[in-house]
């Protein structure tokens, strides 16, 4: 039996690997098929589309979307197979990133203010890609002594509830999952256990919400998914028709916890790849 991840990301977000070099982890680890999923940009799937082809492993090009959605959860729309030369697409990122750039400005002016000397420049030096995310500054902040970890980088200055935390402008779930189609992709509900619904029906509703807006799949295997919460998102696929997707959420030394193609020491199962690429297929014909 062969294995997959369908999330992981790159240095084209907020991993500290490379796109080619995530493939290359990706055939050390044995995997058959990876999909890419960098936050708000499919600017590494060229390269890894690359390797993944001089390596013979199964690739298929992904992005990682934040919606909107009531805090204190968080709502990632996973687009796979989405064309990387879609003008539908390019609009999308644009905006994404347009977003991102409206924040970032803010994050850096009131870690000034609580006397952390960091600087714009600083963080888009240590991003080395093309999306600037916490985690890269969260890295300077360690690397210059104000933190003693990535994690209380977050819990003191980065993370929600913090003094330096700044939202960033999202789409709307229906928004999303259209721009991903208009992409000619699939869009996938990531990590559900994120949502921090308060009780089942909450989480049925809003999963109904989706799937009433054309959601296609949903993630059942994910580092943060315990046995139990596996099951029931299981049940929850079927239940609503949705395909069933499984990742890591690979993010490289900024989760050391977290191994490509193992999410809570479960691997991801072949059939998953296969059957998004399947109604990839049929979808484009």
């Amino acid at each position: 039996m062969s294995f997959i991840d369908l999330h992981c990301h790159s240095t084209a977000s907020d991993c500290t690997f490379p796109p080619r070099d995530v493939v290359r982890l990706a055939k050390e680890c044995n995997l058959s098929a990876l999909a890419l999923t960098d936050h708000d940009t499919i600017a590494g799937c060229a390269d890894a589309a690359d390797e993944a082809k001089k390596l013979g492993i199964d690739f298929l090009p992904g992005i990682e979307i934040s919606a909107d959605f009531p805090r204190p959860g968080t709502m990632h729309i996973l687009g796979y197979g989405v064309d990387p030369e879609s003008p539908q697409l390019k609009s999308l990122t644009e905006t994404l990133l347009a977003g991102r750039d409206n924040r970032n400005p803010l994050i850096v002016k009131k870690l000034n203010e609580m006397n952390v000397a960091v600087t714009m420049e600083e963080w888009e030096r240590e991003a080395k890609g093309v999306v600037l995310g916490r985690p890269q500054l969260a890295a300077i902040l360690l690397r210059k002594g104000y933190v003693s970890s990535i994690k209380q980088a977050f819990d003191k200055y980065l993370g929600q509830g913090a003094p330096a935390y700044f939202d960033k402008e999202r789409l709307s779930p229906k928004q999303a999952i259209e721009r991903i189609h208009a992409a000619g992709g699939l869009a996938v509900l990531a990590h559900p256990v994120q949502l921090r619904t308060e009780n089942d029906a909450q989480l049925e509703r809003i999963i109904k919400d989706l799937v009433d807006n054309a959601l296609d799949g949903l993630e059942i295997i994910h580092s943060d998914h315990d046995a139990a919460l596996v099951e029931k998102f299981t049940k929850l696929a079927d239940r609503f028709g949705l395909l069933k997707t499984g990742g890591s959420d690979f993010h490289g030394s900024n989760k050391k916890d977290i191994q490509l193609g193992a999410a809570s020491g479960r691997k991801i199962p072949r059939a998953m790849f296969d059957a998004l690429r399947d109604r990839l297929s049929r979808s484009q014909a």
